[in-house]
């Protein structure tokens, strides 16, 4: 990948200085470093959207499935799921 663009950014001197300090202690580039950092921010921010809009996609059929009278009360469910464990206790 061609690295041409140029980031500039302002920080504290002894954050800038302790950073530097453990780039070198690794043995790395400090620019490798920080292009890492940003990639796995990107990657990180890119599967958090990914994630909500996957829960608002699960959130919006849960909702049209209610409004069309397809869901069933706390009531039922939890019938259902005490007659489960009675027959369970059973066995």
């Amino acid at each position: 990948m061609s690295k041409q663009a140029v980031f500039t950014m302002k920080l504290e001197p002894e954050l800038r200085e302790q950073f530097m300090a453990e780039a070198e202690a690794s043995h790395r580039p400090a620019s490798q470093i920080v292009r890492d950092m940003m990639r796995q921010f990107v990657q990180k921010q890119r599967e958090s959207r990914e994630y909500e809009a996957f829960l608002q996609r699960k959130v919006d059929i849960a909702r049209a499935s209610i409004e069309a009278g397809e869901g069933r009360t706390n009531d039922e469910v939890e019938a259902e799921f005490a007659a489960r464990r009675a027959r369970a206790a059973e066995e």
